[in-house]
């Protein structure tokens, strides 16, 4: 399975076209992709990135709205983990 997640563009790192490579903030980690697929992204730009590659750019409300998801999703499984723990929490 892949994911795609999210992100901003805090920095292009290099601007080879072959190999143009920016960090990307995820809120809890920043990390590398590269823009092979997103030549027009610049620094301050959302972009989603799936299997290390910044696939398409997003407008700041579809970014919010991503990370708002993503959010949902991240405050579920740790309430999942929660339960999980409780007694009986477990069983299913």
């Amino acid at each position: 399975m892949c994911l795609m997640v999210p992100g901003r563009i805090v920095a292009v790192e290099s601007e080879n076209p072959e190999a143009r490579i920016a960090r990307i903030d995820f809120g809890v980690a920043v990390r590398t992709a590269n823009l092979m697929f997103t030549p027009e992204a610049k620094v301050g730009d959302y972009v989603i990135v799936q299997a290390g590659f910044a696939t398409r750019l997003l407008s700041p409300a579809e970014a919010e709205e991503a990370l708002g998801y993503h959010a949902e999703l991240a405050e579920l499984a740790r309430t999942e983990r929660a339960l999980s723990g409780t007694v009986g929490g477990g069983a299913r």
